[in-house]
């Protein structure tokens, strides 16, 4: 049965240091590996002091454990995890990451805001981006790190040249999360024209490009068509003052009553959504990752960024599959030998009894094998099967598995 991880409180998942950079940190990558379950991760991102740990919190279904901060500086500092039952979906871990604050002008050195904006979206199967006041052209000029993503990730290890900007946008998209738009203390009514408009009505509204090509349209249209491109599917919530400005401080600790009731209403839409429809961490080919796989890709995505790289898709992806495909083989393998030994009542009063017990647990042991392996380095786990046993002759890997078996 898949493993059901409790954590009582987040932990750091990838550190922001001044001395060494990005580090991924040993006791978050245990969590993930002991999460053998699918994997939804919701991911959020923005500038410090938008309010991005309470809607964390509130999604963990807790009013404290990611921090809060109330001063001039970022509190969150790199990437948090903290990882819990899915509230909607069973056989399912909600991995929430908290991010630290982009554009922190009190920390000095931003280089690394980039490359966390980058890694929770390569983490993510639902990003969330929180900004307040309004959706206007200082808000899309904020999310500038939109229009650095296809500066910062590599799509192949030895990509072909490509003058097609939007076929490659449409290819990073199998990669990249669902994106959510959160904006706090709104302050405009939801109208166009006289008429009420929806809160997806009007985050497409802002995204709406201008015509011409003056440098100051070309400014205007760029991140939107970045958003378009790499995100086409989008949502948006807008959230009303929570408290009175004084209380904000506290905010983890008010009670209802001390709470804007249409501020509650606006958190439980928000939440009931990304618990709903918040999809499994997926790569290309529809394979969905488990704990233990989301854990290895933070450590590929890292270790690229430290060496000076950027961080290759195509890479990780084969990464995943020779881990993934080398514990299926181990898996069956053992399937198989488990069987034989359960079900062999030796001797067989015939050699035909045998061959069919062999042929059954041969195909459950497959079956397995099936359902765990990864299509995508299915070619290399078969030279290595061959090389391990020369006399195997069969196109498939998954056929080489039983006399593997045999010779143990």
């Amino acid at each position: 049965m898949a493993s059901e991880v409790h954590m009582p409180e987040p932990v750091c998942l990838i550190e922001n240091t001044q001395t060494n950079g990005l580090v991924v940190h040993q006791e978050a990558l245990q969590v993930l590996s002991e999460i053998t379950q699918p994997v939804v991760v919701v991911g959020i991102t923005g500038l410090y002091h938008t309010g991005k740990s309470y809607l964390m919190n509130r999604l963990a279904c807790q009013r404290k454990g990611f921090s809060l901060g109330s001063g001039l500086q970022s509190h969150t500092k790199g990437i948090w995890m903290w990882c819990v039952p899915h509230p909607c979906q069973p056989g399912h871990t909600l991995v929430l990451l908290d991010t630290e604050g982009l554009g922190d002008v009190e920390k000095g050195d931003t280089k690394n805001d980039t490359w966390i904006f980058v890694l929770t979206v390569l983490l993510s199967s639902t990003l969330i981006y929180n900004s307040k006041g309004t959706i206007d052209q200082q808000a899309m000029e904020q999310l500038h790190y939109v229009m650095k993503l296809s500066e910062h990730v590599k799509l192949k290890a030895a990509p072909e040249q490509s003058k097609d900007k939007l076929k490659d946008s449409e290819k990073f998209v199998s990669f990249f999360p669902t994106f959510v738009w959160t904006v706090r203390d709104f302050t405009l009514q939801l109208e166009m024209d006289g008429e009420e408009i929806s809160e997806d009505e009007y985050l497409e509204k802002a995204l709406n490009l201008k015509s011409g090509n003056s440098p100051e349209v070309q400014r205007y249209n760029q991140p939107r068509e970045c958003i378009r491109q790499l995100f086409p599917n989008r949502k948006c919530f807008v959230f009303d003052q929570p408290a009175h400005k004084r209380d904000l401080v506290r905010l983890e600790e008010l009670q209802d009553h001390e709470i804007d009731p249409e501020f509650q209403q606006q958190v439980e839409k928000f939440c009931r959504h990304i618990w709903e429809n918040s999809s499994p961490k997926t790569i290309p080919g529809g394979r969905i990752i488990t704990g233990t796989l989301l854990g290895k890709l933070a450590e590929a995505y890292v270790e690229a960024i430290q060496s000076g790289a950027v961080p290759c898709l195509e890479s990780a992806v084969l990464a995943l599959a020779k881990i993934a495909n080398a514990a299926a083989v181990e898996e069956a393998v053992k399937l198989y030998q488990d069987l034989m030994e359960e079900r062999a009542k030796l001797p067989t009063e015939t050699v035909q009894e045998l061959l069919d017990l062999h042929s059954q647990c041969e195909r459950e042991a497959l079956e397995r094998f099936q359902t765990q392996a990864f299509e995508d380095d299915i070619r290399h786990i078969q030279a290595d099967l061959i090389v391990g046993c020369p006399q195997l002759t069969r196109d498939s890997p998954r056929d080489s598995i039983i006399p593997l078996a045999l010779e143990k």
